[in-house]
């Protein structure tokens, strides 16, 4: 047997053939089932962007009528739920609460044969209609405030935003919360999505799959990226102070958050999408300084060697977390947020997995010994 290749981080290694999503990084081209993502993020909504990753078409009135209604109707969650939430410590992260939430789920709604095609869609209607409660409540209790229970008239997005602030968004609000998600609602085989489908492999249940990649996402190098944006632009202080922070952080070969993707060689369209859209609501709220420094950052950016000349641009949490800041999303949510949307992408990842499945056992280059004598613990040094 020739000698095995080994690829840090399965670099380029398929691990899976998949439908559900494709990315051309040389051409900025994120598709889901085959649409462009600016185009779903300008003219779908969540609940029928779910729907065509879980099914793999666009659907019909009916049906999306049908599934907006499944989802409304599951979106409240058992009391004893909201008890285990109580008795988390208040200083905790809400990923860790919603990691948790939703391994408890699983007990509350038993759904261990996968084989079982109805109980599969239910328990995708449940994980993607109850997450957004599940987070809205953990934020509110920490305050020590009581949870507010969803609203069915509210659309999936704007019924979230309910929950957490207890005031309807605007439409421009809702709008650009609805297109955040869709933006972060499916992006190929990355870190949480090959968990879901790792674990998914062994035909565990769906809530175990998704309280793994919750798991996986809470990990600084896939999900926090965002709010580490913030901070950067927090150091950075003002717009006057972006060059000399840029031109040190360049010369000190100090990495500039929200930069970079290990598939994109141009802008994240999806940061240009969810730019779009913010336009909108700051025609209400106003620009945030933080979205001035941003702006700026990378109009510098583009020009240095180092960044826009080898092909290091924005990626959609360069401007995520200033489009959530200026709706009142607090910071340690942006991950939550992303969750609640990913959770569409994970859970059509699993379906896929299922339709196909074989186990995950990828194999390893051993680097250790070879026949080690065993001494006995007398005679040892």
């Amino acid at each position: 047997m020739s000698e095995m290749e080994f690829r840090p981080g399965l670099a380029d290694v398929p691990a899976a053939e998949s439908a559900v999503s494709f990315i051309d990084g040389k051409r900025a081209r994120l598709e889901y089932r085959g649409i462009a993502v600016e185009t779903l993020a300008r003219e779908s909504c969540f609940e029928e962007t779910a729907w065509l990753l879980l099914k793999g078409d666009l659907p019909s009135q009916r049906e999306l009528a049908d599934f907006d209604s499944q989802l409304r109707h599951h979106r409240r969650i058992n009391y004893k739920l909201i008890d285990l939430l109580k008795c988390l410590p208040e200083t905790g992260h809400p990923m860790d609460a919603l990691q948790a939430s939703v391994a408890a789920m699983g007990m509350f709604y038993p759904a261990r044969d996968v084989t079982n095609a109805q109980t599969n869609w239910d328990s995708v209607v449940r994980l993607i209609a109850k997450m957004p409660t599940l987070v809205a409540a953990f934020h509110r209790l920490r305050h020590g405030e009581q949870p507010i229970k969803p609203r069915d008239d509210l659309a999936h997005a704007a019924n979230f935003y309910y929950m957490l602030t207890e005031q309807e968004p605007s439409p421009a609000v809702a709008k650009v919360l609805d297109a955040c998600l869709i933006l972060h609602a499916e992006h190929t085989m990355n870190a949480s999505t090959f968990t879901a489908r790792v674990t998914g492999s062994t035909l565990a249940p769906p809530y175990t799959v998704v309280s793994a990649a919750i798991g996986t996402l809470t990990g600084p190098l896939h999900g926090g990226a965002n709010e580490e944006v913030l901070e950067m632009l927090d150091e950075i202080g003002s717009i006057e102070n972006v060059r000399k922070w840029l031109e040190d952080a360049v010369a000190s070969k100090k990495k500039v958050m929200g930069f970079g993707h290990r598939v994109y060689k141009v802008k994240d369209p999806r940061a240009t999408v969810l730019q779009e859209m913010a336009e909108n609501v700051f025609v209400e709220t106003g620009r945030p300084k933080n979205y001035e420094m941003a702006m700026e950052l990378e109009r510098l950016a583009a020009g240095m060697p180092n960044l826009g000349q080898k092909g290091v641009y924005p990626n959609v949490d360069f401007y995520s977390g200033t489009v959530y800041q200026s709706i009142g999303i607090p910071r340690d949510l942006f991950t939550p947020v992303f969750a609640i949307a990913r959770v569409a992408g994970w859970l059509a990842h699993w379906l896929e997995q299922l339709t196909n499945n074989r186990i995950f056992r990828p194999e390893q280059v051993y680097v250790g010994k070879h026949d080690v004598h065993y001494v006995p613990l007398e005679k040892r040094p």
